[in-house]
């Protein structure tokens, strides 16, 4: 019989007492220590003996572990020819209410807490793993080689890019079907541009160590201000009510899209509620972020309620069906822009010569 994670439980295979001997446990190898029949006329005593010292052991064992319960058991009669560990089942002293998964969080404060103390119970926590995704390839467009993406955006029918490093730096508009580029309007040479998103008539650009960003009218690309922020720029997309945006780092920050204050954080987890670092490019997706995670051929799928991963989706293969035998010139998987109206997923990388219609499928 052993204890586990605050289970009291029967290992499978334990051995089994013999009949006509009384078994107690004698150190953590459960041994066995025997003791003959005796006569009827001395039995019940040593019986009860036995029983008391089970008694104690499970009084100690409850109050270690917490499970502090009435604790009802039976004695076993005169007449009773062995004591099994049976006869003292976990139930009896470790309650169902008091029983608790291993992957349970005890909150420390606020509503859940109060809960907690009210009844005594708990929600486990979210280790549903996520899904995992492959894709199809439903069709390739040219994609200007010479640019170092680092952001996509499609609203109303047209593709919106940023552009990386310094003297390189730019925002565009870009014919899908040709790569053609429209419309565009360079960075100072100082600014390393980053992740673009589009909200309402302006189009908001993020740079990577300048720590501020631009705002655009969105059909003309006439500068319309300037904010700031304390962090490293990387990615930004919306949910319809707030600027969500990424620094590298496993947390992801909200922002008011009117005033440009902080309003609040998102620290992205596994299903091992491990940090989930490397954060980029992001797109909001039926309800979801999704986010490059840089360096990797891997977009991830994140709860906005939770910060838990929901999906992964492996892109592994991509980058080498975007490179010519030819060129070497590219770089990783980064630009994610969605299309609502016709369900479309775009996904490029940087200096990649082509941009990439996907459907995700489950592995």
């Amino acid at each position: 019989m052993t204890i586990m994670g605050g289970f009291l439980t029967q290992n499978k295979g334990e051995h089994k007492p013999r009949p006509g001997v009384i078994s107690v446990a004698a150190g953590s190898k459960n041994k066995e220590r025997s003791i003959p029949l005796i006569s009827s006329a001395i039995r019940p005593g040593v019986l009860a003996v036995v029983a008391k010292r089970k008694f104690i052991l499970i009084l100690l064992l409850a109050g270690m572990f917490g499970a502090a319960s009435v604790i009802s058991t039976t004695i076993p009669t005169a007449h009773t020819a062995e004591v099994h560990t049976s006869a003292f089942p976990t139930p009896a002293f470790f309650p169902v209410t008091a029983t608790l998964p291993t992957s349970a969080v005890f909150p420390a404060s606020g509503t859940a807490a109060a809960t907690y103390a009210a009844t005594g119970t708990v929600t486990p926590a979210a280790n549903v793993p996520p899904t995992e995704y492959r894709y199809r390839v439903v069709r390739a467009y040219p994609h200007d080689p010479g640019a170092f993406t680092q952001g996509l955006a499609w609203v109303d029918g047209r593709l919106y890019e940023g552009t990386g490093r310094e003297g390189e730096s730019s925002l565009r508009r870009v014919d899908l079907t040709t790569g053609r580029v429209l419309q565009e309007r360079r960075l100072d040479r100082h600014h390393f541009g980053e992740g673009i998103t589009v909200w309402k008539d302006r189009i908001i650009q993020l740079t990577w160590r300048s720590r501020q960003g631009f705002i655009y009218d969105r059909d003309s690309f006439r500068p319309r201000g300037v904010f700031h922020y304390d962090h490293e720029g990387w990615g930004i997309t919306h949910d319809g009510r707030r600027l969500i945006v990424s620094d590298g780092s496993p947390v992801l920050r909200f922002y008011d899209p009117e005033t440009f204050r902080e309003t609040g954080r998102l620290p992205v987890r596994d299903e091992y509620s491990g940090a989930v670092g490397g954060l980029n490019e992001l797109e909001y997706v039926r309800g979801m972020i999704y986010a490059n995670l840089w360096p990797t051929d891997i977009i991830a799928i994140i709860d906005p309620r939770t910060g838990r991963l929901r999906g992964r989706i492996d892109l592994s293969g991509l980058p080498a069906a975007a490179t010519p035998a030819s060129r070497s010139r590219t770089d990783v998987l980064n630009g994610i822009a969605y299309d609502p109206a016709g369900d479309r997923l775009f996904v490029t990388g940087k200096y990649w010569p082509l941009l990439f219609e996907i459907r995700i499928v489950k592995k």
